[in-house]
């Protein structure tokens, strides 16, 4: 391995989206990930499809779109963490890691010997990172916490939406994967940290925290108005023109950034008049007036293709985009310029399409080592080669079911 964390190890406890999103990036970069999957069971992701991944000749198997999609360059290890054995093991994998990930709900993992203070106390080194709904401390740290839970509770719903219709939720689980990023971030400036105590530490992410984070300037907003920012659907409540607007056959995005982009907006239009107009001549009152404007824009944006808009925005230097469904995403040359579409070859022997990473560094690159594993895949690798066991002592925590 040859990535910037190559040498780290980490123990992933976490299972569905937040936390195995957050490992994903570290073994992008190149960590050593060991994912520890209950025999048997496994991550609950496995499971949510379909579609699933089709095997050599054809046939699902259990491994769901959801799943693949944030478990490559990972080894997994089946260890019943139940049993004391199984709870042994993690913890002589412990000595050997360098960071433990754990998504349980808080305190739940005291009576297995495996929470912050037990670990902490046993391997000091280690950087411990829990990922909950609502956090280690407060009154709801107990509760469970689920991506459309907090999507509701922190904010994100209310704002999310037509201005006469119902509260809507994000079409991808944000609020997970805003929590794995974060999570990510809080891990790195530890291990930073330690550089100088040689001392690992607790980093307590919650998913409701990192919503609210996320609303930046609609939260913003209402600590300095002293109330909640309309809700605009797909335009924006300081900035106008910034939406979507309907072309003659699709849909397209306008992001008029400043007041000179909107002069070349409206001459593109072929409505140059309206920026003498003090109505919309500066940004603060097209947003006084956007109950006027923007119909007028509607208008004109009907009478032209998507193609030819975007093309005659992009030539007069206003930022404008189509509305794209998946198929044409992965259409787009720059998504392949950009090597955002990775193929790897699956355990069971088919070819996979993976999402690539979006970090591009130029020294040392994300590598893609390994495809998304099946449930304990590398157990007897990872007990032979990290914990030193025999065949011996392997065959026992197999006939006992310590371990599959």
């Amino acid at each position: 391995m040859s990535g910037p964390l190559a040498g780290l190890r980490v123990l992933d406890l976490s299972r569905v989206l937040a936390g195995p999103a957050c490992t994903q990036i570290l073994g992008d970069l190149g960590a050593d990930i060991i994912k520890v999957e209950r025999p048997g069971v496994g991550d609950d992701t496995r499971k949510w499809g379909p579609p699933f991944l089709k095997d050599a000749h054809g046939n699902d198997t259990k491994e769901s779109a959801y799943y693949l999609s944030c478990n490559r360059n990972k080894r997994s290890i089946a260890i019943d963490m139940h049993s004391p054995e199984g709870q042994d093991l993690i913890h002589r994998m412990l000595e050997k890691s360098d960071i433990l990930i754990e998504n349980f709900k808080a305190g739940d993992l005291k009576k297995y010997g495996l929470d912050y203070d037990s670990v902490h106390a046993r391997h000091p080194h280690v950087i411990y990172a829990s990922i909950t709904g609502f956090g280690q401390t407060g009154p709801l740290s107990s509760e469970p916490g689920y991506d459309l839970l907090v999507q509701a509770m922190g904010g994100l719903m209310a704002i999310t939406g037509e201005p006469d219709g119902a509260p809507m939720k994000v079409g991808v689980a944000l609020s997970d994967v805003m929590t794995g990023l974060y999570a990510a971030i809080g891990i790195l400036a530890a291990l930073h940290a330690r550089q100088a105590t040689s001392k690992g530490q607790h980093v307590d992410v919650a998913l409701l925290d990192c919503t609210l984070a996320s609303l930046t300037n609609l939260a913003q907003y209402y600590l300095t108005a002293g109330e909640p920012a309309p809700r605009y659907g797909n335009a924006h409540s300081t900035i106008v023109p910034y939406q979507a607007f309907e072309a003659s056959d699709g849909w397209i995005v306008v992001a008029v950034g400043n007041d000179k982009q909107f002069q070349h907006f409206v001459q593109g239009i072929g409505h140059g008049e309206w920026a003498a107009d003090p109505r919309f001549a500066t940004n603060s009152a097209r947003v006084k007036h956007r109950d006027t404007l923007v119909p007028m824009i509607a208008e004109a944006i009907k009478s032209r293709k998507t193609a030819a808009w975007v093309d005659l925005m992009r030539e007069i230097d206003v930022p404008c985009g189509p509305v794209n469904r998946m198929d044409q995403v992965f259409a787009l040359d720059q998504i392949a310029a950009r090597e955002m579409k990775i193929t790897m070859e699956h355990f069971s022997g088919s070819a996979i399409d993976l999402v690539g990473s979006p970090l591009k560094l130029s020294g040392t690159q994300a590598e893609y080592r390994l495809p998304p594993p099946v449930e304990g895949q590398d157990t007897m690798e990872i007990l032979k080669d990290v914990l030193g066991l025999d065949e011996n002592d392997i065959k026992k925590l197999t006939a006992s079911g310590i371990v599959k």
